[in-house]
C-alpha cells in the first residue's frame, strides 16, 4: 500500500464534503432542480452535477497525481479504469431519488481506492450535517453537531434477552422483498426490526453500531458502496459477496452484483438469507 493520508489531507476531504453538500443544498432548497435522465434512464439533476465539479476539481488540486473517477464523469474505458492502482471514486450526490422526494436522504460519497480495496472513505450528509470518514488503517470517526466520536460496529445479538436484530434497506425498494428478508433472519434472531434508510447512510449507521446487516440483491454502482465500505471496515465491519468474501472494486464493469455490508463479519450471514438467483459481475 502506498504512504497513508496525512491528516492534513483528510481534513481537506471533509472541507471538500462540506462544499459539494453546500451546492447540494442550495439547489435543493431553490428547487430549481433540472431533472434530466441518463441512458441508463437512472435520474440526474444540477445538483448531482454542480458536486460533481467541485469535488473533482478539489481532488485534482489536491492530488494531481491521482486520477478520478465520478459517476457523472465521461466515460472512461474499462481497461483503462481497471489499469489504475491507485484512483478517486466518487458519487457527488448518492441518492438522486432521495433527494426527488425529498426525504433528506442523500450523501456525498468520496473514496480512495487501492489494488482494488476501497481503503479510506469520506461521506457527508448535507442536510444533517454528519460527517463520516475512515478506512481499515485509519480507524473511523463521525463529526455530528461539532462532536468527533469514534465509530465502532456492533456484535450481532445472541440469546433470548438480546436486543433485536436491526436490518436495513433502501427506502425505495420493495417492502415485499425486505420482508422476506427478515423472515429469513427472523428463523436465527429471536427478534428481527426493518430500518429503511437511503444512500450510503445504510453503512454509516453499521459502521456507528446503530444497524447489524444491510443485505442488497439488486446492482449497484462502484460509486455507491465504495466510501461507505471504506468507512464500515474501519470500523470492523465489511462488506461480503455472495461467496462471502469482501467486496473487490475495479471489476471488469464498475457494477457490483449482490452483497451484504455486516457489523459482525464472523457470521455466515450468507447462509441463512435467500440466495441471489442474478448473476454476480465478475470480480477480477
Amino acid at each position: 500500500m502506498s504512504a497513508p493520508l496525512t491528516r492534513e489531507q483528510i481534513a481537506a476531504l471533509a472541507a471538500l464534503a462540506r462544499r459539494a453538500g453546500a451546492a447540494i443544498v442550495d439547489i435543493y432548497r431553490s428547487d430549481n432542480w433540472q431533472l434530466s435522465h441518463k441512458t441508463d434512464d437512472s435520474p440526474i439533476t444540477a445538483a448531482d452535477l454542480a458536486a460533481h465539479r467541485i469535488i473533482v476539481d478539489g481532488l485534482q488540486q489536491l492530488f494531481p497525481q491521482l486520477p478520478v473517477l465520478s459517476e457523472e464523469s465521461e466515460p472512461v474505458s474499462d481497461q483503462q479504469r481497471r489499469s489504475w492502482p491507485r484512483y478517486w471514486l466518487v458519487d457527488p450526490l448518492d441518492g438522486t431519488k432521495e433527494f426527488l422526494a425529498k426525504s433528506g436522504e442523500f450523501t456525498v460519497n468520496i473514496a480512495l481506492i487501492e489494488q482494488c480495496q476501497a481503503v479510506f472513505g469520506t461521506v457527508y450528509l448535507p442536510l444533517g450535517d454528519e460527517l463520516y470518514q475512515g478506512g481499515e488503517q485509519y480507524g473511523s470517526w463521525a463529526q455530528i453537531a461539532g462532536q468527533q466520536q469514534p465509530l465502532r460496529t456492533r456484535p450481532a445479538p445472541s440469546g433470548c434477552a438480546a436486543a433485536p436484530l436491526v436490518v436495513t434497506a433502501s427506502s425505495r425498494h420493495s417492502a415485499a422483498a425486505a420482508e422476506r428478508i427478515r423472515a429469513a433472519l427472523a428463523a436465527r434472531f429471536t427478534t428481527v426490526v426493518r430500518q429503511p434508510l437511503g444512500s450510503s447512510l445504510k453503512l454509516c449507521r453499521i459502521a456507528a453500531g446503530q444497524v447489524d446487516c444491510y443485505p442488497r440483491y439488486g446492482r449497484t454502482g462502484e460509486w455507491d458502496i465504495a466510501a461507505g465500505h471504506a468507512i464500515l471496515r474501519g470500523a470492523g465491519g465489511e462488506v461480503l459477496d455472495r461467496r462471502g468474501e469482501p467486496l473487490r472494486y475495479s471489476k471488469k464493469t464498475p457494477y457490483n452484483g449482490a452483497f451484504i455490508a455486516v457489523g459482525d463479519p464472523s457470521l455466515p450471514w450468507w447462509s441463512w438469507l435467500p440466495q441471489p438467483t442474478a448473476k454476480t459481475p465478475s470480480r477480477r
